[in-house]
């Protein structure tokens, strides 16, 4: 396991490595196997919420919207594949941030800040171990790049940005946006594509986002179906 932050690694880490371990050493056909890391692997961000109970639930929420998203893209097989395991673990890496960061206060601090920056990069290193998560690794690596190239780590911009990673970027805002005093699930999701329609061109790849509003358009209920 190599990090650039080991005097942070909270308990979960280990046990995380050490069940991803396990399912890369799996010996099964490959029909199989794609199936059998999609389930373990959801099984394994359980222990994400476990110890990120602040955000409880957005992996999983993260990964359905992603896998909509990469269909109506029409990602092949194997793409969505390593879509969905990168949503399921793409915040690993704050369980190697400082405790008050990984309970989800903000970064007030320029060193927080930084450190908070580098999440996606040392969550992606911690993957990289695991043959099965290669791929993955480097979606999440990528998650908060920019289409205007102001994002972390690397300032990559446009179709420099992984396609998955992209789809993954707009996947993980979409679930995360929070609408106070707005009850209505249908009417918090509205008012969170509006949000990422501003961000569209700039912050996010306006073809994911346009992507998303039209598989939205097409089965408005199922986005309501993403609750763990």
């Amino acid at each position: 396991m190599h990090t650039d932050a080991l005097d942070h690694i909270d308990p979960a880490v280990l046990t995380i490595h050490g069940l991803l371990g396990k399912i890369d050493r799996l010996q099964l056909p490959a029909p199989s196997r794609v199936e059998i890391e999609g389930i373990l692997v959801r099984q394994v961000s359980l222990e994400l919420d476990r110890a990120l109970p602040w955000q409880a639930g957005h992996a999983i929420r993260t990964a359905a919207i992603a896998s909509r998203i990469g269909q109506e893209f029409g990602l092949d097989a194997a793409a969505r594949h390593d879509l969905n395991l990168a949503a399921l673990l793409h915040d690993i890496g704050l369980l190697m941030l400082p405790a008050e960061l990984r309970q989800g206060e903000t970064a007030h601090d320029p060193a927080s800040y930084v450190a908070l920056q580098n999440h996606s990069r040392v969550g992606a290193s911690l993957l990289e171990p695991f043959a099965f998560l290669r791929n993955a690794s480097v979606l999440i690596a990528h998650h908060h790049e920019r289409w205007d190239g102001s994002g972390y780590p690397y300032g990559l911009r446009g179709k420099f940005i992984p396609l998955g990673a992209r789809i993954l970027a707009v996947a993980d805002a979409f679930e995360a946006i929070q609408v106070p005093n707005t009850p209505d699930r249908g009417l918090r999701d509205r008012i969170a594509l509006r949000i990422l329609h501003v961000a569209s061109g700039t912050q996010f790849d306006p073809t994911v986002v346009a992507t998303l509003l039209a598989a939205m358009e097409k089965s408005p209920a199922a986005w309501r179906e993403t609750e763990p």
